[in-house]
């Protein structure tokens, strides 16, 4: 299935798993450590904690500096040029973007709340990717990346769809077991995307 399909047939959980996901890959463009959203993931664990999701997520905004100031007024997650220049405007839009997933986070882990979330942060995280890629995404959008048109995708976009697949993936095939796999999945992808902020960092300097 594409992954505009996948995200149409999860769940609460794997909704919130995903939007959640995209969002860890891209924590070093907030400058947060590793560990920032574990109490968001943990949370994923636990029905019981569905409620105290929230509290967690106003507690992670509060550390990252995510008070809500890229809000509605500023777009969807995932609006924004979709180009990718390489040039430091690139790099601005896609700490921008960043900043908009974690703004855009319902207060509520409701099903529809998260689905929607989910979905904008698909686009923002692969346009993400797009921008901070070296080489040329040949694609006219991430949407058309989405529904599974992938010929001359570049390596950090094609790199970011793979990983969105699979998290989503293991939560329909094993539910809560498949949270700690797809934890692994995102701290991979964080540590890819680190790389690339770290390099593009020097080249400036």
């Amino acid at each position: 299935m594409s992954l505009v399909e996948l995200i149409g047939q999860a769940d609460e959980r794997g909704l919130a798993a995903s939007g959640l996901a995209c969002l860890d890959r891209c924590v070093p463009l907030l400058g947060g450590d590793d560990e920032i959203l574990r109490p968001l993931w943990a949370g994923l664990a636990d029905d019981a904690a569905a409620e105290e999701w929230g509290e967690r997520l106003e507690q992670v905004r509060g550390k990252l500096g995510g008070d809500g100031e890229f809000g509605a007024a500023d777009g969807e997650p995932g609006q924004g040029s979709d180009s990718g220049s390489g040039s430091g405007s690139g790099e601005d839009e896609a700490v921008l973007l960043a900043r908009r997933m974690l703004a855009a986070a319902p207060a509520e882990r409701s099903a529809a709340g998260v689905r929607a979330w989910a979905d904008a942060c698909s686009v923002a995280a692969l346009q993400i990717h797009r921008l901070l890629d070296p080489l040329r995404d040949a694609g006219d959008s991430v949407d058309a990346r989405r529904e599974g048109r992938t010929e001359g995708m570049s390596p950090l976009v094609a790199a970011e769809l793979r990983r969105q697949i699979t998290v989503l993936e293991l939560l329909a095939g094993h539910g809560p077991a498949g949270l700690r796999p797809a934890l692994e999945v995102s701290t991979e992808g964080r540590r890819v995307l680190r790389a690339v902020v770290s390099r593009r960092s020097r080249r400036r300097g």
